[in-house]
């Protein structure tokens, strides 16, 4: 999928164009010039230069200074001659090579029984799932059906993280077979509760963590279990995240964020959504650099760190996500969210660098959330999190929030441009449907995390549907 597919949208929507008939635009290989242009390559380059050499030198009058001249003009034209058609003759090669392979990838698709490249990610990440699903019986919880927080894992045993971004994965992907059933990856996540109820991240033991808690929570109203059955684990996840208890995570814009987007999915009608929305706006930085817009950091709190294209899509995509459950413009609180959130969206449609599909604002980040230990204050329990920055961006740009300050100000032309470089960047970090995370600068080795995978297929999701213009 080019950049230029990518970029095709609802934004100022454009008149379909007829389908060119040879792959980069230019004429048909069966169209009277390129069939002239390929006769006349045929005779050779040289050939055809002599030619022109031939006839010039015969027909150049004798008025000119001395046949020295005619030579010279004679050889120029003939030269040119030859440089123009081994050109011309090279670029129908290079098109006609182009379109057998446009061809051959066409045919590799029709065969997996997909229609085009997307569906045949969506097919082959599916495939990709289902083949490296893990089945376990624990003796302490019984028969576990999930994945680890990576695929590939030596240790195959499933865990709550990765098991709920499976089961988001699964729901996007619509299970289109009986081969894995989503009740088995429900029952899993809840038999994976920890003693005092809530669920962690492997790093985090056996302490419950808001983050964690509120993704799984998430996952399961996503799949369809009933609010009475989640109304106990919500209650333990708000009653244990308060800034007393948790000052850390109030301040951390990453686990504010997860927070805010689960319960909108999980317990919308909780008082704490409208706390954390709240905090997230009160939490906005002005940043200089970009016209004294608004954004944010890591941090909620002093100090904020440095302004986070990572962090701003996060706080817009769940900013956009409360507006819509929750209302935005009933009170002063409502409007210091929407303006906050407004600004968010100028300031990433503000990025001065290009090319936009490998500009700073795409880099890929690492951070680390520090919390005191229950069992040792004095000690601190570290969880590392890493962000797909270019998935988060796509989402944030494809949020009704994004799309209307582009229409209302003006800035289709910067939205269509960011969207399209961010699109790019998720779409080549793919291979088979499933994302890689590389060996980076702090040493870590190849491996395919669930949540990776799962933020870039909703991000092309996302981008397919909202694009998707009915012929009529």
């Amino acid at each position: 999928m080019s950049q230029q597919q990518l970029g095709r949208g609802p934004l100022g929507s454009r008149r379909p164009q007829p389908a060119p008939a040879a792959p980069d635009g230019g004429p048909a290989a069966g169209s009277p010039p390129a069939r002239f242009v390929g006769w006349l390559g045929g005779l050779g380059a040289a050939a055809a230069g002599y030619a022109v050499f031939q006839a010039l030198f015969g027909i150049l009058p004798d008025s000119l200074d001395g046949s020295a001249a005619r030579y010279l003009i004679s050889g120029v034209s003939g030269l040119g001659t030859f440089v123009a058609v081994w050109l011309a003759a090279a670029l129908l090669r290079a098109r006609a090579a182009a379109g057998d392979r446009a061809a051959a990838g066409h045919r590799e698709v029709r065969g997996t029984g997909a229609s085009g490249p997307l569906p045949l990610v969506f097919a082959s990440a599916y495939d990709a799932l289902v083949g490296q699903v893990s089945v376990v019986d624990d003796p302490a919880r019984g028969r576990l059906t999930g994945w680890p927080h990576s695929l590939g894992e030596s240790d195959p045993r499933p865990t709550s993280v990765g098991t709920a971004y499976g089961l988001h994965m699964m729901l996007d992907l619509g299970v289109p077979d009986g081969r894995l059933g989503t009740g088995d990856l429900v029952d899993t996540l809840w038999r994976l509760r920890l003693p005092d109820g809530g669920w962690s991240a492997r790093s985090q033991g056996a302490q419950a963590r808001p983050e964690v808690t509120a993704l799984v929570l998430g996952a399961l109203a996503r799949a369809g279990v009933p609010g009475d059955r989640l109304d106990a684990e919500v209650e333990r996840c708000t009653a244990r995240f308060t800034r007393d208890a948790d000052r850390a995570g109030w301040e951390s814009t990453h686990v504010v964020t997860t927070v805010l987007r689960g319960l909108l999915r999980a317990a919308p009608r909780s008082p704490l959504p409208s706390l954390l929305r709240e905090a997230l706006a009160d939490g906005a930085i002005s940043d200089g650099r970009r016209d004294h817009l608004r954004c944010w950091g890591y941090r909620l709190q002093p100090p904020y760190g440095r302004p986070s294209p990572l962090h701003t899509a996060q706080a817009v995509v769940a900013l956009d996500r409360a507006a819509r459950v929750l209302g935005e413009d009933l009170d002063a609180r409502g409007e210091r969210a929407r303006t906050a959130r407004e600004d968010g969206i100028r300031w990433l449609l503000a990025c001065p660098d290009a090319p936009h599909d490998t500009c700073p604002d795409l880099e890929n980040l690492h951070e680390e959330v520090r919390r005191p230990r229950t069992d040792d204050p004095s000690r601190h329990e570290v969880l590392s999190v890493r962000h797909f920055t270019a998935s988060w961006l796509v989402r944030a740009l494809l949020t009704p929030g994004a799309v209307a300050v582009a229409r209302a100000e003006g800035l289709e032309d910067e939205w269509r441009v960011r969207l399209d470089g961010a699109l790019a960047a998720v779409w080549a970090g793919q291979r088979d449907g499933i994302w890689v995370w590389g060996r980076g600068g702090d040493g870590t080795e190849l491996h395919r995390p669930m949540w990776m995978t799962y933020q870039g297929l909703s991000a092309l999701r996302a981008h397919a549907v909202w694009m998707y213009q009915p012929r009529g």
